[in-house]
């Protein structure tokens, strides 16, 4: 292909994915489904009332989403071959929390507005309105989604980042995602909130490696005060992901853990083991911190991953199910 071919390819590219982009607006509904955004805020609203853990959970839901075939609800979706889908993956089975809300959710919406609101956008929306609930963190939802129908356990092990993952594998897969180093310090501060399954840490605890069956980089102390809460072999039990502070509130308080070496995955430690990702964590580990702003945009630039726009992907009639 000539020189002149290939300006012209990239240039189309750079034009379809800037077309894509465009299609997100956070009035993208205003004449097909006015009161979308005040409905779906209300029954989230609601449901947090009753249950207080789902806020950090579909946080969690939407971010597995995005990290996966971009955001396009394929996390969703059950597979038709059993076992193979996002849903089965390590880092989601018998994990990921929330799908009832979502179903809740799309039921209510379809009643309102039959066939015209993704599954996509449903989850990006309650992911910001549970935790405007949850902690008056917020930013800005644009919308126009469209749901994918294709969903891969393979895919979703390939690119989550694992819980022991070092900086420079998290900053592989985060740059592939289109996020920056800096985005992916941030989006890890949500680990102020919400709780881990003691699965996850078993290794970082017991097994870490012959001459350390506890990771070294723990603090001693709250290496003991985890392993009482989870035992050797417990997969099972839910602890806190801040297990510093009395109340899981949304804060800062992350950073502080990630210095002073108590926080609950080698991924997180991670955050201070480079020289300019450290920096950020000093940054946002002081009275007046950046962090909530930072993150607001930051869970912008997520909710825009690969994004399905157009005539590409469907409206999934059922979250839980193509057409």
């Amino acid at each position: 292909m000539g020189s002149k071919c290939l300006v012209w390819a990239f240039g189309t590219l750079l034009l379809l994915a800037a077309t894509a982009d465009a299609q997100l607006s956070t009035t993208f509904y205003n004449s097909r489904c006015r009161n979308l955004t005040a409905k779906v805020d209300e029954i989230i609203r609601r449901t947090i009332r009753r249950d207080r853990t789902l806020a950090p959970a579909l946080l969690r839901l939407h971010f597995h989403d995005c990290f996966v075939r971009g955001c396009d609800a394929s996390v969703l979706l059950n597979s038709p071959r059993g076992g193979q889908g996002e849903k089965e993956a390590i880092g989601n089975k018998d994990s990921l929390r929330g799908f009832q809300v979502i179903d809740d959710v799309k039921n209510q919406i379809e009643a309102m507005c039959p066939g015209v609101v993704s599954c996509a956008d449903i989850l990006a929306l309650s992911a910001r309105d549970s935790m405007r609930a949850f902690g008056g963190i917020t930013w800005s939802v644009p919308l126009g989604r469209r749901d994918g129908i294709v969903t891969s356990a393979a895919e979703a092990n390939r690119d989550l980042p694992p819980p022991f993952a070092n900086f420079n594998t998290l900053s592989t897969l985060f740059n592939g995602k289109g996020l920056s180093d800096k985005d992916m310090v941030i989006l890890s501060g949500a680990h102020t909130v919400g709780f881990a399954r003691c699965a996850s840490m078993q290794t970082r605890l017991y097994s870490f490696s012959a001459a350390n069956p506890t990771d070294p980089t723990i603090d001693p102390t709250f290496a003991a005060q985890l392993k009482r809460q989870c035992p050797q072999g417990d997969n099972t039990t839910l602890i806190l992901n801040d297990q510093t502070k009395p109340s899981d509130t949304w804060d800062f308080n992350y950073y502080s853990n990630v210095l002073r070496s108590k926080s609950l995955f080698g991924s997180d430690d991670a955050m201070k083991r480079n020289a300019a990702a450290r920096k950020i964590v000093l940054t946002q580990n002081k009275p007046g911190s950046p962090f909530s702003a930072e993150f607001a945009n930051a869970m912008e630039k997520m909710g825009r991953i690969g994004v399905l726009t157009g005539r590409t992907g469907q409206i999934r009639k059922i979250c839980t199910q193509t057409n």
